[in-house]
């Protein structure tokens, strides 16, 4: 009898840890799937505002590189207008002739133009 006693008592308890267990998944699980989302909620913040700020820096290094570029354009055009003066304030054949020399000289494929009778380019070369 005593054994029956023991074995009703670690059934009631093996009932009760079960049920207890049961009844832990089932309060502890939504509230997992509460936290898990809202921890994959804020890495997707997190996320969009590292993106958002690799824009902006982008776009910052970009308006410094135009700055920098319309600035070179500038000095470009002041060295222009001060060749001009040197040269008395007209364009004269030999520093047109140069001007094309010295951008043609820095491509690999070049394009040859050779004035004509009415200054018109040989389009075929028979």
């Amino acid at each position: 009898m005593k054994d029956n006693l023991m074995f009703g008592i670690g059934m009631f308890a093996m009932f009760g840890i079960i049920v207890g267990v049961i009844a832990l998944g089932m309060w502890g699980f939504p509230k997992y799937n509460v936290w898990k989302n809202q921890l994959k909620g804020e890495a997707q913040l997190k996320e969009a505002e590292y993106s958002k700020q690799v824009q902006i820096e982008e776009a910052k290094a970009n308006l410094e590189a135009e700055k920098l570029n319309a600035k070179a354009e500038v000095e470009r055009a002041k060295g222009m207008a001060e060749a001009m003066e040197i040269e008395g304030g007209k364009l004269t054949d030999e520093y047109v002739k140069y001007l094309w020399v010295k951008t043609m000289a820095g491509q690999e494929k070049s394009t040859i133009y050779i004035p004509t009778e009415a200054s018109l380019p040989l389009l075929e070369a028979k």
